[in-house]
């Protein structure tokens, strides 16, 4: 994707993108999540990666190989949101500077939701949505940044979704 992340939880979700509606098609399938240049795929938790990887890997080929659109016309998800707020602005760049490449390594995302009285909201995508670790990283590691960095920060709170 060239601007932000898709983040489908079902095959309702999915119905916005071939390559995801295909992916959800793989019996077992449970999520789907799209980066600026990964995709992170969601198991059933009985089922084995040995049994799924083909299948999954085959249709992610057969789905560029045949240089079909990532969405249904415009990629729907994505909008841009101009900042009228310095604060908003200045968290928002330490999150896509600081904080989301080294989220994305793990296959994740994170993505700002809202700043009410000095708590930030965010939503943890992909494979950091409901990862045990990502809660403690969110405490210790992105909330003590952008408390150093930004004052008017006090919390950071993961929104489920």
């Amino acid at each position: 994707m060239a601007e932000g992340t898709a983040d489908f939880k079902s095959r309702e979700e999915a119905l916005k993108s071939p390559l995801a509606q295909k992916l959800f098609e793989v019996e077992g399938v449970k999520g789907v999540f799209f980066g600026a240049d990964f995709i992170t795929v969601s198991k059933e938790d009985t089922l084995n990666w040995a049994v799924l990887k083909p299948s999954i890997l085959g249709g992610i080929m057969e789905h560029f190989l045949t240089h079909q659109p990532l969405f249904h016309g415009e990629n729907p998800l994505f909008s841009s949101q101009e900042d009228d707020d310095p604060i908003v602005a200045q968290i928002k760049e330490i999150l896509d500077t600081r904080v989301r490449p080294a989220v994305a390594m793990d296959g994740g995302d994170i993505v700002f939701d809202h700043l009410e009285e000095g708590v930030v909201y965010v939503r943890m995508q992909g494979a950091c949505a409901g990862c045990p670790s990502s809660s403690a990283t969110l405490k210790s590691g992105i909330e003590n940044m952008l408390r150093h960095y930004v004052p008017e920060v006090l919390e950071v709170r993961a929104i489920e979704n």
